[in-house]
């Protein structure tokens, strides 16, 4: 059982809390990708979609979405109160090719990459690459570097960029910190928006 699956056992789910705080932006970029794309939605992946928390949003914005976590007792509960065009898969993130999900024209990634080491975050940037059609884009939140990483995570922008180096950096925005409570409020979180490169 890894940490994030005992975590999740005894009830200890922080970043569930600080998904709540970021809602009401993760919205408004939602929003702004749909504004940006100038087409409909197609299909979108909830990369590390945990309990669904962000699924739903994308699906009432007309989204094909297909949430992904590799803790089953998450993917059942997500599953129990999944909204219409939403599906959850049991998967993991550094190795997308194994799920046979198909391709995506968005992945969304709240909190996932942030909490993986060096290999698989280059692992994860070679999934979403192999499944991304082409125009495909990224949203990304992730809190910066910090001395409470091996805890709560987080990653700089050159660590971003080295493992979606197949993608061009459109954005990155700093976060909002309120709400969130502490360490998180001190970790310098920004959104990131990337587009697979032609």
């Amino acid at each position: 059982m890894t940490r994030y699956e005992r975590l999740y056992r005894f009830g200890i789910v922080p970043w569930e809390r600080s998904g709540r705080a970021t809602m009401t932006a993760t919205r408004a970029h939602l929003d702004r990708e749909l504004a940006e794309r100038g087409s409909r939605p197609g299909r979108a992946l909830d990369l590390g979609c945990g309990r669904g928390l962000f699924t739903p949003e994308l699906a009432s914005r007309g989204w094909e979405v297909v949430g992904i976590d590799n803790v089953p007792s998450a993917v059942d509960a997500a599953r129990r109160s999944a909204v219409p065009g939403v599906s959850y898969v049991v998967g993991d993130v550094t190795d997308l090719a194994a799920a046979g999900l198909g391709t995506f024209d968005l992945f969304l990634d709240i909190g996932c990459f942030q909490c993986l080491d060096r290999d698989q975050r280059l692992a994860e940037g070679r999934g979403v690459t192999a499944l991304a059609d082409p125009g495909a884009t990224l949203l990304l939140l992730a809190f910066g570097p910090n001395r409470l990483r091996s805890v709560i995570g987080g990653v700089s922008r050159a660590e971003v960029e080295e493992a979606l180096d197949a993608w061009d950096l459109v954005r990155v925005e700093p976060a909002e910190t309120a709400g969130l409570g502490w360490p998180m409020n001190r970790t310098s979180p920004c959104w990131y928006r990337f587009r697979l490169r032609a």
